[in-house]
């Protein structure tokens, strides 16, 4: 039985955040409805073409799912159920943003079968938040946490950024001690990257806001992490926490080249060595679906061979804190990474930046310092 992991785009929001430059958008909420009846119709057509298929991890992503109704969300898993075989064991996540959920919206989710949430808090300073574009503020993020342990949701995630314009370390702590406080299964700690094109940007490069140095945004990271390890979050993945027992199960099948299929506009997959995405318009999107023709969606980004596959296990690999297994990789390829990329693997250790230790090869201090602020030029 092929084994798979699910994701689901949910591309609207109430508003979008300065730094954003995912494939999500405001004041589109007519499209909604079409919208959620297409991406059930395409997991029912790929269901129907992928027999035998045991789905591992749902994970609904955006944009902002909160933001609309809870009915949309209630029957994407539903048809979910109704077309695949879902592990009873299988972790299923909802990205909430504070100021766009309520008892009645998380209640609905409990009951659909959702058992992981992931909360973008950012900051606990309001200041920071109202700077790039949040819709919520401190307050809403405690009372969003204070009614999901009502509910009954005991697996909770907060996202929060480094390196904010204007963010000090004084900031990072305060939020951290927040979320310690708050006993949540896990934390995510991302570095604000600049995307071309944002608003943010045109701001930073107006002279209207200006970015904390490298310095002081390393020392964040590295406060980060000592803080939280010190506080029992095992520090699992580059910009991930979490308690014994709590890592994101999605997210690590990603990091170690399992295979998943992503609905909706922009969504994702990887199967058999291809990596392929849906086209980004929502309207064109739908408009293919109603006219049957799925296959129009789809853009083929990379066709793997066993090379390709290779290089990407091993970049993937060195996310995680523990590396590439070097027994893993013997299993999948059939050879050991010193004897596949003895020369590569010569140079980074030369320059400090990974190690091995006979068991797996993983990144050093200097090389997760470096990954951490500018991972896409790193690998």
């Amino acid at each position: 039985m092929k084994e798979l992991g699910i994701y689901i785009h949910i591309p609207f929001c109430k508003s979008k955040c300065l730094y954003c430059d995912f494939n999500s958008f405001a004041q589109k909420d007519d499209c909604i409805d079409k919208y959620i009846n297409a991406v059930k119709k395409e997991i029912e057509k790929y269901a129907q073409e992928n027999k035998n298929v045991l789905v591992k991890t749902i994970y609904i992503g955006g944009g902002t799912p909160s933001y609309i109704k809870e009915k949309y969300i209630k029957e994407i898993i539903q048809t979910l159920k109704s077309n695949f075989e879902i592990n009873p064991n299988a972790e299923i996540t909802i990205e909430v943003n504070p100021g766009t959920v309520n008892k009645r919206k998380l209640n609905c989710y409990y009951e659909a079968g959702i058992n992981r949430l992931s909360i973008g808090l950012q900051s606990t300073n309001d200041k920071l938040l109202k700077l790039i574009g949040r819709v919520h503020d401190f307050e809403d993020f405690l009372e969003t946490v204070k009614l999901a342990n009502t509910v009954g949701f005991t697996n909770i995630n907060a996202d929060c950024m480094i390196g904010l314009p204007n963010q000090t370390i004084y900031d990072v702590e305060e939020t951290l001690n927040v979320l310690i406080n708050l006993r949540l299964t896990h934390i995510s700690v991302y570095s604000l990257i600049v995307e071309p094109g944002t608003p943010l940007e045109k701001k930073i490069e107006s002279g209207e806001l200006k970015l904390p140095d490298e310095e002081i945004e390393r020392y964040m990271y590295w406060f980060t992490k000592r803080k939280l390890e010190e506080n029992g979050y095992l520090h699992y993945e580059i910009s991930n926490f979490a308690k014994p027992l709590f890592r994101a199960k999605h997210n690590l099948d990603c990091w170690s080249q399992k295979e998943y299929k992503g609905f909706g506009v922009s969504a994702s997959s990887y199967e058999n060595g291809v990596r392929y995405t849906n086209i980004p318009s929502i309207e064109k999107y739908i408009e293919n679906i109603e006219n049957g023709k799925f296959s129009k969606n789809y853009i083929v980004e990379e066709k793997q061979d066993r090379e390709a596959m290779m290089k990407e296990y091993m970049l993937l690999g060195l996310r995680k804190i523990t590396g590439v297994s070097i027994s893993e990789f013997r299993k999948k390829f059939g050879t050991i990474p010193m004897f596949k990329y003895n020369k590569e693997i010569t140079k980074l250790t030369d320059e400090g930046l990974i190690e091995s230790n006979g068991i797996s090869i993983r990144l050093t201090k200097k090389g997760l310092d470096l990954a951490n602020l500018v991972w896409e030029e790193f690998v």
